[in-house]
């Protein structure tokens, strides 16, 4: 089999993490699988589509590291790769159905059929359309279209038929047709609505595997009832797990910022958001930072979860310090970009993405490493003023006195100190960091006192004193 996957999103607004876990997983599947990944925009609501959002969910999905071999700027045989391009294609597909008399006009307006959809709820019924306009005799037709009104068309779902399939992820499934009312496959505007056009792409595209989110699950028996009926290849479907919050609903603004663009401005880097992704609802048998083909050799269908995928914010920063650890000098200084940059001195530039690189996670962490070396006056917190102070004046005196005797040589230094002071351990280090630094946390001080000087140590062990004096 020639696998052929597709990812297929409605330019109506940024991608999020659901719909760039599809596009991965397709764009996986079919790289493990020698096959061709497709991106197809599904464009044909003209009133929320808007180009702007063409060209950011191609950028995201490129700076994630997703490509595809087919769609958009690269054309291959069965484009166009915009829906609303393929009206022509539609159109054919509608005469068949015509013809066959498979498909009725619906002069049903929206608020007779919310109506009806409240009549059935209140009764404890699933809302399914009833087949009002499907009654209408040829002359009430004739009449409707003579008086101006535009009909959408709806497909004849055939009854007592049975609908099965086997999803790549969920397994056996099946559907009664009974229970899906006829459903609209051409609107009153002549153009296709996402069930009929997405359907028929599928298939002129020869679509081998659909992976998206299991809130199309529900879509799915009336897509293979329409390419039975018109004798195209049905694909294979697999429905993934949606994504939820600590609360168990489904991931959302309420969560965070979850679209790609807003990650990828809050610095997160992209093989790191790729390689959470690719073990989101997915049993990945490596542990390692993996590139894109790496990944694609450790992706299996049958290692897809089929129970909802909780979203943990914790792994997802596992695996962004773990990329900022891979990063070599040059990628590091690229990913900080000039606002870190213009803060460190050029001759320290090495050094300083040496020292900081394990106590960084996005470029702003950086920048206040940045401050705290290279500006004169350390900001310290309370926690951190009580600390000097309980380690007293004559902690900073004995501290600045060894720096003067040893300079940036710790390993003496801490060892006089610890002689002369008595103390040992955290009671030793931590106030020495919390002077030169204004944290309880960061590099070693050892990397601490190679970037500040034997100067600046000196400087800020007397400013200490000060603090611990409470005279600053």
């Amino acid at each position: 089999m020639n696998i052929r996957t597709r990812f297929s999103p409605s330019p109506t607004g940024m991608i999020h993490l659901g719909n760039a876990r599809a596009a991965l997983f397709s764009a996986l599947f079919a790289k493990k699988n020698e096959g061709v990944f497709i991106l197809r925009i599904e464009d044909t609501d003209a009133v929320r589509s808007e180009e702007r959002f063409v060209e950011a969910l191609e950028n995201d999905l490129q700076w994630l590291g997703v490509y595809w071999q087919e769609g958009p700027g690269k054309d291959g045989d069965y484009g166009p790769y915009w829906q609303s391009q393929r009206q022509p294609i539609y159109e054919k597909y509608y005469r068949i159905l015509e013809e066959k008399k498979l498909i009725y006009p619906c002069f049903c307006t929206d608020q007779e059929l919310n109506l009806a959809r409240k009549i059935q709820l209140s009764r404890g019924q699933a809302p399914r359309y009833a087949g009002t306009c499907l009654r209408l005799s040829p002359d009430e037709v004739a009449s409707r279209l003579a008086a101006g009104k535009k009909p959408a068309w709806r497909f004849a779902v055939p009854a007592n038929t049975l609908i099965e399939f086997t999803d790549v992820v969920k397994g056996q499934q099946q559907f009664k047709s009974d229970d899906i009312g006829d459903f609209i496959v051409r609107r009153a505007d002549g153009t296709a609505p996402f069930l009929f056009c997405n359907a028929i792409d599928d298939a002129e595209m020869k679509v081998s595997h659909v992976l998206r989110g299991e809130d199309h699950l529900a879509n799915t028996p009336r897509q293979i009832l329409l390419l039975n009926i018109l004798g195209l290849k049905v694909p294979h479907y697999g429905h993934l797990s949606l994504i939820v919050g600590d609360d168990g609903a489904p991931l959302s603004k309420r969560h965070g910022s979850f679209s790609l663009h807003e990650m990828r401005e809050q610095g997160f880097l992209p093989v790191a958001v790729m390689n959470y992704l690719a073990r989101l609802g997915h049993a990945c048998d490596a542990q390692a930072l993996l590139d894109f083909d790496e990944l694609a050799n450790h992706f299996y269908l049958e290692k897809l979860s089929r129970s909802p995928a909780k979203f943990d914010k914790s792994q997802l920063m596992y695996w962004q310090k773990m990329a900022v650890q891979m990063l070599d000098v040059a990628a590091l200084w690229h990913w900080l970009g000039e606002s870190v940059a213009s803060q460190v001195p050029l001759n320290l530039q090495s050094l300083f993405a040496e020292t900081i690189k394990a106590n960084i996670a996005f470029p702003h962490d950086a920048l206040m490493w940045a401050k705290i070396f290279f500006h004169e006056k350390v900001e310290m917190g309370p926690e951190e003023l009580k600390l000097l102070r309980d380690a007293g004046e004559q902690f900073f005196v004995e501290a600045e006195q060894a720096v003067d005797k040893y300079g940036i040589d710790l390993a003496p230094l801490l060892a006089e100190m610890k002689q002369t002071l008595g103390i040992s351990g955290k009671k030793l280090f931590m106030p020495l960091r919390v002077a030169l630094t204004g944290k309880s946390y960061g590099p070693e001080l050892a990397q601490i006192a190679g970037i500040l000087g034997k100067e600046k140590m000196k400087h800020r062990f007397g400013r200490a004193v000060q603090y611990a004096s409470g005279n600053e």
